[in-house]
């Protein structure tokens, strides 16, 4: 079992990335439906009550940007994923590191892939597919339009169960 802060979008970001997905489902490639669009930044295999808490208290008073999800590209760790990336500045990772500050030493087994300095932001528009399934991806998807991202939700995503615990 897993955990995630994920900040969820607004209606007309989601309708944008939606629309991608159902291009993907055309072309035969199945999108990422499991969970809402989202951008995660951090994930462990439990963040406790009393953690969420104090998450939820710092998020209050934070400013969370805009996301501009621009950047097309894939990656393969134990699977390939094609992803829309976010544009990086320097906000998105003050709200990340404010993040971590609040995590840091009261989660179980944090995932080094969205440790500060690991972290690449993105929208997974799909998972778990074949090579060739990924390069239809890509030549479907080529060239994509950026999509702004309001931020409408930060929360705790159970990606077993795909339960939402939403701190602001």
């Amino acid at each position: 079992m897993a955990q995630a802060v994920v900040v969820l979008f607004d209606d007309r970001a989601n309708a944008a990335v939606t629309r991608l997905l159902d291009r993907l489902d055309a072309a035969g490639v199945p999108g990422a439906r499991r969970f809402p669009p989202h951008v995660t930044f951090a994930m462990a295999s439990d963040i406790p009550a009393k953690t969420r808490a104090g998450l939820k208290a710092d998020l209050r008073v934070l400013s969370v940007p805009n996301l501009w999800l621009y950047t097309l590209s894939a990656f393969a760790n134990t699977e390939n994923v094609l992803m829309l990336g976010a544009v990086v500045d320097t906000e998105l990772l003050a709200v990340h590191s404010a993040v971590h500050d609040v995590l840091a030493g009261k989660v179980k087994n944090p995932n080094s892939y969205y440790l500060p300095g690991s972290w690449v932001p993105h929208c997974t528009l799909a998972n778990g597919v074949s090579d060739e399934q990924a390069a239809t991806a890509f030549r479907t998807l080529f060239p994509v339009e950026p999509v702004q991202a309001k931020v409408a939700r930060v929360a705790i995503l159970d990606t077993v169960t795909g339960d939402l615990d939403v701190l602001v």
